[in-house]
């Protein structure tokens, strides 16, 4: 049934399964696998394109659901080779899609709210499955060191990945990211290097290192490998539709920060409705940012088209990307789809946190509750209709977040007996 493609690059002839060719986002040119990642005619950002013809939608169907509890359980539909599952890999995905009624009581939405919590994967975050999809693009092309520019949950997950298939890896972050996500980071063994700067400092930085000789080898799953790292959040589309019964979910609320993860969202959701996997209907995509960083928001609320890089200046430092590459893209979904890209304030995002983890028994990361809390302004504002089916994204992991609710602790201090128990009034 698969449609299996052979590219020939420098380095070897690979296999990456459906993918056909890499595509320009704005020109249309296509050029052959292998990586690269801006187009040679009009520098701008390249895509995997495929050929699924030979697909019959029930076989396939059949096969998906036949799958392992992973997001190998969609090879058919992805840049990987057919034998994906037999290789070493921290096998990500399929993570649980949780009715979350509680909170829906008290965000007041009546037609059905769900979290898709990612927080399950290996490394606790979302970036498991991008990262997965890249380290198979780095075998095919000979690579031997896994690496990238992160604000921190990538770097756990190259990490994790690379220790996993036998890879070396070395990743770059900004030098002040929460302890947490360094500790998670550094304990895989790899070289983890610290830059003096923010994000885009730091992602410039990794794009002059793959010109220099320094670099040759080396897979930076979101500079070089990027095409095909990208592809690994269209699983969340995949595995949310999948768990609502093969059904389009009337809304979705995905944090923006290079955007990446929402336009390949949008992108699953497209390829599933061309399948015939899913009933063709209109669906919705809401974008949240924090304040301290918020181009896309900003650019929404203005009617621009082009965005407009900031500094950022948030705890949601996963999510701080000044300069986000798919900040554009991300504008034309959210307006295609009848959507919007709101922010919210630091402490909104902590109370949002709180929120989630008191009605849900969800401990998010920062990046959850900024989810969480966009969910609840949107609608208070009229935007997201509550009578609609609504999924929430919650990314990552409360623990590598700490310092955002660190002054929560103890109810009372008691001493060993009833007497004191009574006087907290705790009976």
């Amino acid at each position: 049934m698969a449609v299996q493609t052979v590219a020939t690059t420098s380095n070897s002839t690979v296999d990456l399964g459906p993918a056909a060719a890499l595509s320009c986002r704005e020109c249309g040119h296509r050029v052959p696998l292998g990586p690269v990642f801006a187009c040679e005619e009009c520098f701008g950002p390249l895509e995997i394109a495929y050929d699924f013809s030979a697909y019959d939608t029930e076989e396939l169907r059949a096969r998906i659901e036949a799958g392992p509890a992973n997001i190998w359980r969609y090879a058919p539909l992805l840049p990987v080779p057919a034998d994906v599952a037999e290789k070493p890999n921290i096998n990500p995905g399929w993570t649980k899609l949780v009715k979350a009624d509680n909170l829906a009581g008290e965000l007041g939405v009546t037609g059905g709210l769900y979290i898709k919590d990612d927080s399950g994967n290996p490394t606790h975050s979302f970036k498991d499955r991008v990262v997965a999809q890249a380290l198979e693009a780095a075998r095919a092309f000979g690579f031997t060191t896994l690496s990238c520019s992160s604000t921190g949950n990538l770097a756990g997950a190259v990490g994790a990945a690379a220790a996993r298939a036998g890879f070396r890896s070395c990743v770059f972050i900004p030098h002040d990211l929460e302890q947490g996500k360094v500790v998670m980071a550094a304990v895989y063994g790899g070289e983890l290097v610290g830059i003096q700067g923010n994000y885009d400092d730091v992602n410039r930085f990794c794009s002059e290192l793959i010109g220099d000789p320094a670099g040759e080898g080396w897979g930076f799953v979101n500079v070089n490998l990027r095409p095909y790292y990208a592809e690994g959040s269209k699983t969340l589309a995949y595995e949310i539709c999948e768990q609502l019964g093969w059904r389009l979910p009337d809304q979705i609320v995905v944090p923006i920060a290079s955007g990446s993860q929402l336009t390949k969202i949008d992108k699953g959701l497209q390829e599933l409705i061309k399948l015939g996997l899913v009933e063709d209907r209109p669906y919705k995509i809401f974008g949240a940012q924090a304040e301290g960083c918020s181009p896309v928001s900003a650019a929404f609320k203005a009617g621009h088209d082009v965005v407009r890089p900031q500094k950022p200046n948030t705890i949601a430092k996963s999510l701080a990307i000044g300069n986000p590459a798919d900040g554009p893209y991300v504008l034309d979904i959210a307006r295609r789809t009848g959507g919007a890209v709101e922010d919210v304030t630091d402490p909104e995002v902590v109370d949002a946190i709180k929120l989630l983890a008191r009605t849900e028994g969800i401990f998010a990361e920062t990046a959850g509750g900024v989810t969480v809390g966009v969910t609840r302004k949107l609608i208070e504002n009229g935007v997201l209709d509550p009578a609609l089916t609504t999924v929430v994204l919650n990314t990552g992991d409360g623990l590598k977040t700490l310092d955002a609710v660190a002054g929560t602790g103890l109810t009372a201090t008691i001493r060993p007996n009833l007497e004191s128990f009574r006087e907290a009034g705790l009976a």
